[in-house]
């Protein structure tokens, strides 16, 4: 299963970058695709991208709001938050776990050998603050003498930005290094943090700063896609605890706002088929991860 999920993975970001002639245009695609937000985090301005960053879109939505209602237009276009809306009730974090670029490089690099480090869990109330300020509460209430605002997490923490569109852009137009300032060397140092954390911890960045992933996970409990515990099976042997790339403990958290339905718990660690897979309350299959099913040892008296 695990390998069907990184095919998957794969697959997802080359469909996200499809726009392959950026070499010869050194250009970024602009063409009709470029108007739907891909499920996952990738950069708008990346010169494959061919579909658009929804956090992004949703920062230049309400970018634009005040602007908007200053010339009497009070109309919202509420496109990219209900996409999410429909992309989270369905699938919520499985999204991070299966379609999103930046996550497959982040497991990517925890495989490069090196000592490990688990993330401390109080940092994932971080994205949460990053959602609401930068790029909720920054945008809409942060505004020029125009009344427009500014795509705050893009342009000051975005990592995958920097790795998918400013250096490939840098390096398609040396013309741009004239523009490179303090905000640029900044993004890179933030960039180069979470490359080296990535190297010693499980996907830190989608547990401490994504607001993508933040936005998701307010789905947890109703998702129509989710893993399931079955408590009668379930020996809390914490086989589960040491395979999570999340930190998630899911015999004690079955419903955990973390989890990103990898499927690891399920086919790599449960010996008692107590994790399954369900959409929308119909079971669709366990696997077990030890062969024949063992059962639960039984108590005395």
């Amino acid at each position: 299963m695990e390998v069907i999920r990184k095919f998957v993975q794969t697959i997802t970001a080359i469909l996200y970058n499809g726009y392959w002639a950026f070499p010869v245009t050194k250009t970024i695609y602009q063409g009709p695709i470029k108007v739907i937000c891909s499920p996952g985090l990738n950069c708008f301005s990346c010169p494959a991208a061919t579909m658009a960053c929804p956090i992004g879109s949703l920062q230049q939505m309400l970018a634009g709001v005040r602007s908007a209602f200053e010339v009497g237009q009070y109309h919202v276009g509420l496109y990219v938050i209900g996409s999410l809306g429909v992309l989270g009730g369905f699938f919520g974090r499985l999204i991070c776990g299966w379609a999103c670029p930046f996550g497959l490089l982040q497991e990517l690099l925890h495989k490069i050998p090196s000592r490990k480090f688990d993330v401390p869990r109080p940092l994932r109330f971080c994205k949460y603050f990053i959602l609401l300020f930068f790029v909720v509460l920054f945008p809409l209430f942060l505004v020029d003498e125009f009344g427009f605002g500014q795509t705050w997490f893009c342009k000051f923490i975005c990592p995958a930005g920097t790795l998918e569109a400013g250096l490939p852009l840098l390096a398609l137009r040396p013309s741009l290094t004239s523009a490179v300032g303090l905000l640029f060397f900044n993004k890179l140092i933030i960039m180069i943090v979470f490359i080296v954390w990535s190297v010693l911890s499980s996907r830190p960045f989608c547990r401490t700063t994504c607001p993508l992933g933040a936005f998701y996970a307010f789905f947890h409990r109703v998702r129509l896609v989710k893993l399931r515990l079955d408590t009668t099976r379930c020996t809390h042997c914490g086989a589960c605890h040491h395979v999570c790339p999340m930190g998630v403990k899911f015999d004690e958290s079955p419903d955990d706002a973390e989890c990103i339905t990898c499927l690891k718990c399920m086919h790599q660690a449960c010996k008692y088929d107590a994790i399954s897979l369900e959409a929308g309350g119909i079971p669709l299959g366990g696997t077990l991860a030890g062969g024949p099913l063992q059962t639960a040892p039984k108590e005395n008296g």
